[in-house]
Formats: structure tokens, C-alpha cells, sequence
């Protein structure tokens, strides 16, 4: 019979480093700190492609405006005066792109793709693609970004919890219950999927609540990267649910 218990939880105590991305992005003299860089851009490169895009520009210069932003924001090293104590990163990441697309953008677009530089990498035509799909009159430019930040991280907690689950040499069970993590249903019965794994239906339904559990609590840690405390992480996981309703 196949053991359908995932690893024991791993929730700690929330810890003021728990701003760690950030706060190691900023630090160049830290040895994480090229890797938070390149978590922060790739987390928030879409998101940030979709609100310029809203704003009426073409993906051409979508693309050279995101990546020339970003090349301001580490040249200029516009992370040091980040102060989790004024609000939340995301805002002040839109804030300062928003700064940048009114005063900046003649002198950047001189020198295309800051200065020639690819300082992440986009793939205009997924993105483009995922961009056809984004509502066309509902959502504000904001609200894009605001909903593309929300998806983002339910993507990055989906992988993670993907991850855990082949690491234990689960990764079908995973593929079979994750249906279950936005409600009670899946695709299959909970008796087939017992069938398929040599299991119980009982045995499957505590797995598929475990996961559940997991999910929430691997979602919790993923905002937490960003945040300054617990209040702020429980409005942002509301906030989360409320830029996808």
C-alpha cells in the first residue's frame, strides 16, 4: 500500500527575517544576494509587463520598458532605501515603476534595454500569450498587477508543494489530489484514486487534507518572504484571495 502521509510540517514562528529576500537583495555584500535579486525579478517581472502592457503599450516596448526598469532599479540600487516599516514591497515596486514610466523613460529609451542589458530574461511570447487571457475591460492597470502578483504566488506555492511531494516520491499522488486545494472535488473519486494507489478512500481523504494544510501553509511562507510581520502577512493572504475574486 502506498503511504500517502507528506512530510511533517515545517511552520516556524514568524521571525522579523522572514523579510530576508528583500532585505539580502539590497545587501550586495551578502552572498545571497544575486539569487534574492534574481527571485525578486523573476517574481514580479510578469506581473509588472502586465501593468505596463494595461497602460496601452505595445509588447515590444512592454518588454524594453520592464527590462530597463529593472536595470534603473539595480543600478541605482533603489532597494537600499526599501523600509518594511512603510508599507508593502509590491507597493513599492509599482509605486517606483510608476515614478519610472513618467520621469524616466525618455532618458532610459536612449539607451534601449538599459544600455543594452538583459537584466532578466523575458519571454515576450509566453508572456504575450498569458496576456490574451487577462480580462479585457474589468481590470485597471493596478488591478492587473495586483492580480498577477496574487497568481504569481499561488504558482510558486503549487511548485513548491510539487517539489515536496516528488522529492517523496509522490509526484502522482500530487497530480491527483491538487484538484482538491481550491475544494473537496477532483477529477477522480477519491474511491479511484484509492484504487489507483492501493490505498483507502479514508487514507485518501486525510492525504487530500493534509495537502490542503500544506498549501496554506507553504502560501503563508511565500508571503512572508516580503512582509514585516504577521499582521501584514494575514492581510496580504487576504489580500491574495480578494485580487482574485
Amino acid at each position: 500500500m502506498t503511504s500517502t502521509n507528506p512530510r511533517p510540517s515545517v511552520a516556524a514562528p514568524f521571525a522579523a527575517t522572514r523579510w530576508s529576500v528583500v532585505l539580502s537583495a539590497r545587501d550586495h555584500e551578502s552572498p545571497q544576494s544575486s539569487e534574492a535579486l534574481e527571485t525578486l525579478c523573476q517574481n514580479y517581472w510578469y506581473p509588472l509587463y502586465a501593468f505596463v502592457r494595461r497602460q496601452g503599450r505595445s509588447p515590444h516596448d512592454a518588454e524594453d520598458l520592464t527590462q530597463a526598469f529593472f536595470a534603473r532599479l539595480l543600478e541605482r540600487n533603489y532597494l537600499a532605501t526599501v523600509d518594511r516599516t512603510k508599507g508593502k514591497f509590491r507597493s513599492f515596486l509599482l509605486a517606483s515603476l510608476k515614478h519610472f514610466l513618467a520621469n524616466e523613460w525618455d532618458k532610459a529609451n536612449a539607451q534601449k534595454r538599459g544600455g543594452g542589458k538583459t537584466v532578466i530574461s523575458i519571454n515576450r511570447d509566453a508572456a504575450e500569450e498569458t496576456y490574451q487571457f487577462e480580462p479585457v475591460d474589468k481590470l485597471t492597470a493596478d488591478k492587473i498587477f495586483e492580480r498577477r502578483w496574487a497568481m504569481t504566488l499561488l504558482e510558486r506555492t503549487l511548485q513548491r508543494l510539487a517539489a515536496e511531494y516528488a522529492q517523496d516520491g509522490k509526484a502522482d499522488l500530487f497530480e491527483h489530489l491538487k484538484g482538491t486545494l481550491t475544494g473537496e472535488r477532483t477529477t477522480e473519486a477519491y474511491e479511484q484514486i484509492a484504487q489507483r494507489f492501493g490505498s483507502t478512500e479514508g487514507a485518501i481523504k486525510v492525504a487530500a487534507h493534509r495537502l490542503r494544510q500544506r498549501y496554506r501553509e507553504v502560501l503563508r511562507a511565500e508571503i512572508a518572504e516580503t512582509v514585516a510581520n504577521r499582521d501584514e502577512l494575514e492581510e496580504e493572504l487576504r489580500n491574495v484571495f480578494a485580487a482574485l475574486a
